[in-house]
């Protein structure tokens, strides 16, 4: 399947191809984002010959600005997030995106958490059918505390940023899931542990 180039038709299949059986980041990328170049160009800018340990991706449509892409990748020491999303109508002449990249440093990750629901199939046997991670960060949530809260409840109000991350059989299927539990288990196996 071929996805449209940058700044093409914003028609998307409903189902999207599968990341999962590609163990290198290259292939996975060009397999399922729909702007590759831009999202490998961004984060092999930041690795420079670094080794990718692990790594997660999402897409999906939002009805207001298009698509939304996403891949993280560890390195060892760091988390490398990059981010690609359609522009809203109005907001940029049409098929405008943006592309932003954050770099996590391992360090600053302080908790790592998996959450899967289990289902039993008709014969018994345990079947993972969704998962949620998430990696609680030291840095503070710089969301804006809502209308009317005064300075003191502002306070109160702020909270560690986080990471998180979901996949289901609907949203990824059986390979996705068990690739984003792969990434939360090699994240969570080098937190707390002195980098290199």
């Amino acid at each position: 399947m071929s996805s449209p180039p940058f700044g093409g038709s914003n028609e998307m299949p409903a189902v999207f191809p599968d990341w999962s059986p590609y163990q290198d980041l290259d292939s996975a990328a060009r397999a399922y984002l729909r702007d590759p170049e831009v999202a490998l160009d961004a984060l092999f800018g930041v690795l420079r010959g670094a080794s990718v340990l692990c790594f997660t991706l999402e897409r999906f449509v939002n009805e207001v600005n298009g698509v939304w892409q996403e891949v993280v990748i560890c390195d060892g020491s760091r988390l490398v997030l990059w981010h690609g999303e359609d522009v809203a109508p109005g907001d940029g002449p049409v098929g405008s995106m943006t592309s932003s990249l954050r770099v996590v440093p391992l360090s600053t990750v302080t908790e790592v958490g998996c959450r899967r629901r289990l289902t039993r199939t008709p014969n018994g046997q345990a079947r993972v059918d969704s998962i949620d991670v998430y990696l609680l960060l030291s840095s503070i949530d710089d969301a804006v505390p809502p209308p009317g809260m005064d300075e003191g409840e502002g306070r109160t109000a702020l909270r560690h940023d986080a990471l998180r991350f979901g996949k289901t059989l609907d949203d990824g299927g059986p390979g996705q899931i068990a690739r984003l539990e792969e990434f939360s288990r090699v994240v969570a196996s080098l937190v707390g542990r002195p980098t290199l």
